[in-house]
């Protein structure tokens, strides 16, 4: 079956997950908006795509730049009228410690990467989606979400409002095509992890490359299901 190219755009794409994951939407031929921080990561990651036969459109910034995001939506809508998938990887994990000694300027970070910005791009992008035939939207949960832990209380506080927000989200599209899950991708062999876990050996856990391989998925046109909390550990044990 010939694959139809779909313009999507991934958060957090220069390292980890998010790279991998606009990777492997390069090659199957999909058109990649990526979108990160580092402009030297973007052009490496630049670099791979057009290696691989594809192309991407960089788009170095800062997810705390509210302004940015809203340009960001404009300046899609005018280049291509249209989007067919939102990969929301992006995430800060800040700063590990109680919360009694949690400094208000980390907690705010956290807060504003992993669930405020991503209230602004649905926002920005979400009109743009409505005018796929098929769109798809995937945000990057957690596991501490279900299963709360000391010293992680920002980051989970973040993700848990996240999920509430993207659950909200899809229920008001239950009726629409747009589809909009989230993914707990668990323990990955990420550069993130090893900053939570230092004694971890990455060598146990999955690589980004094999969790990409599910979570594009879930932006493809196929995809059916909405309103689910999909977890790769579940998927890798079928």
């Amino acid at each position: 079956m010939t694959h139809t190219p779909r313009l999507v755009l991934v958060t957090g794409a220069s390292r980890g997950i998010g790279r991998a994951a606009a990777l492997e939407l390069a090659r199957q031929g999909d058109l990649v908006i990526a979108v990160a921080r580092s402009k030297a990561a973007l052009e490496k990651l630049d670099d791979d795509i057009r290696a691989l036969g594809s192309e991407a459109l960089l788009v170095p910034m800062d997810l705390k730049d509210t302004k940015g995001i809203e340009m960001l939506g404009k300046v899609l809508a005018e280049k291509f009228g249209r989007l067919d998938g939102f990969v929301a990887n992006a995430g800060l994990l800040g700063t590990l410690g109680p919360v009694e000694t949690c400094g208000p300027r980390s907690f705010e970070e956290t807060i504003q990467v992993n669930l405020t910005a991503n209230a602004h791009l649905i926002r920005a992008i979400g009109p743009l989606l409505h005018q796929s035939a098929a769109p798809r939207a995937v945000f990057v949960t957690s596991g501490v979400v279900p299963r709360p832990r000391a010293f992680w209380g920002p980051y989970q506080a973040s993700k848990a409002g996240l999920e509430a927000l993207v659950k909200a989200w899809a229920d008001e599209n239950e009726k629409m095509a747009l589809r909009v899950n989230l993914f707990d991708p668990g323990a990955v062999r990420t550069g993130m992890r090893a900053e939570a876990m230092p004694g971890e050996d990455p060598m146990t856990l999955p690589t980004p490359e094999a969790v990409a391989k599910e979570l594009v998925k879930l932006v493809g046109s196929g995809e059916a299901r909405t309103g689910e909390r999909i977890v790769y550990r579940d998927l890798a044990a079928t």
